[in-house]
């Protein structure tokens, strides 16, 4: 439920505390996450013939563990998580094309889970359009779908969602450190060696400075979200006076991708150790979740910084935000209801969806129990269009400046 607030310029007062050394802290929970290391599955990367049809499956990002004929028009592609028990996204990408002009039906088989994502298609990787309905067929068990597909002898890239591989986010990652006030640095390596990389945006000196952590693309498959983070660096790298000042203040540690090996693979959820990394913020059983959770405590310690604030971008069916219930007061509280109140103010024809809960294995609970951060899930919708996914988190980002530029300027 969204709280109403009778003045448009809201003045808010906040909980403050000393910094202090932090220690990087293990959580006991009653319902506690096994992360250790488990067996994954890795997909034979080849190209499949059947007659005058092919597909392939050798690029990153990539899944489809089988393509098969069952007719002379009807193929299928069989789509398998890599390991399991897992959350039942499937991931599916892979390319498709013939000897010439040749009209076919395409089913995604998936053995041990229903279908999520819609299908998508582009020519060059990097232009997608969502595949018409008309040519979308649901069976009644979810479990295969059938698409109407017209081939080539060009490749047709069929997916779940855009393909955004640890290079594309490394590119982008780099593109951004062209502004002086963002610094590009890997701060260590996955299981399978890929760079965890990480943008610190702020201009002047870092020591001192309060600190917000962004996280994204923990689950490979969740794009949306990682679409949000672009949308929202971006309004905080602007050339206005609300954008600089608020650099000129505070700290961002941006993580953009904290699962690229999973991303690369073409994984369903989870990295190459067989484990959901958002499970993993308890025990830190996993490279990636132990280095980044490390290489925090370590920045400020070294700056004397005080975390206050970490936001983690996911996707899900419905644009939601998952957020801390009231009784879990943080050195921010109330800030998130002025936040939310505020994005609901922009958009006529859009209410936020706050969803307050506890805490868990994942970050939302690691930036409470480890920094007492203010600490929000923002989730976006797998479908959501994307010019609406762009626009909010812009607004989002704006929200979220101009609250943060007023703390500590009135006191209690």
């Amino acid at each position: 439920m969204i709280r109403s607030y009778k003045y448009s310029f809201i003045v808010f007062f906040l909980i403050f505390t000393s910094c202090k050394v932090q220690k990087l802290k293990t959580f006991e929970y009653d319902e506690p996450v096994d992360t250790s290391t488990k067996t994954i599955q890795y997909q034979q990367k080849k190209t499949f013939k059947l007659g005058s049809v092919y597909a392939d499956n050798l690029f990153d990002g990539a899944r489809m563990n089988n393509f098969e004929r069952i007719n002379d028009s009807v193929f299928r592609v069989t789509i398998l998580p890599e390991n399991e028990p897992i959350n039942k996204s499937p991931h599916y990408a892979f390319n498709v094309w013939s000897d010439s002009l040749k009209s076919i039906s395409l089913q995604l088989y998936y053995p041990t889970a229903k279908h999520r994502y819609w299908p998508k298609y582009s020519i060059d990787g990097k232009n997608w359009v969502r595949l018409d309905s008309s040519n979308v067929g649901l069976s009644k068990i979810d479990s295969i779908v059938e698409l109407k597909i017209q081939l080539s002898t060009k490749k047709l890239k069929i997916a779940a969602q855009e393909i955004k591989t640890s290079g594309y986010v490394e590119s982008w990652a780099k593109k951004q450190a062209n502004n002086v006030d963002v610094k590009y640095m890997v701060v260590g390596k996955s299981k399978l060696n890929r760079d965890l990389i990480m943008l610190e945006i702020g201009s002047g000196l870092s020591k001192d400075k309060e600190v917000l952590l962004l996280f994204s693309r923990q689950h490979p498959p969740e794009v949306t979200g990682y679409l949000a983070l672009e949308a929202f660096i971006g309004e905080l790298l602007k050339d206005n006076y609300l954008s600089k000042d608020f650099r000129a203040k505070y700290r961002i540690l941006v993580f953009p991708l904290l699962n690229p090996d999973g991303v690369d693979l073409g994984h369903w959820r989870h990295n190459a150790g067989g484990v959901d990394l958002n499970r993993d913020w308890a025990y830190y059983r996993q490279p990636e979740t132990k280095i980044i959770a490390n290489y925090i405590i370590d920045y400020v310690n070294n700056n004397s910084n005080d975390v206050i604030l970490g936001m983690d971008f996911h996707s899900t069916f419905h644009d939601l935000y998952f957020t801390l219930q009231d009784d879990l007061r943080s050195k921010l509280y109330p800030y998130k209801d002025y936040w939310i109140s505020g994005i609901d103010n922009f958009f006529p024809d859009y209410s936020p969806n706050d969803i307050p809960g506890g805490l868990g294995t994942f970050t939302k609970g690691w930036f409470y129990n480890q920094f007492n951060a203010a600490s929000i899930t923002y989730e976006i919708g797998d479908e959501t269009p994307r010019y609406f996914i762009k626009k909010k988190a812009e607004v989002a980002a704006r929200e979220m400046m101009k609250l943060l530029i007023l703390k500590n300027t009135v006191k209690n």
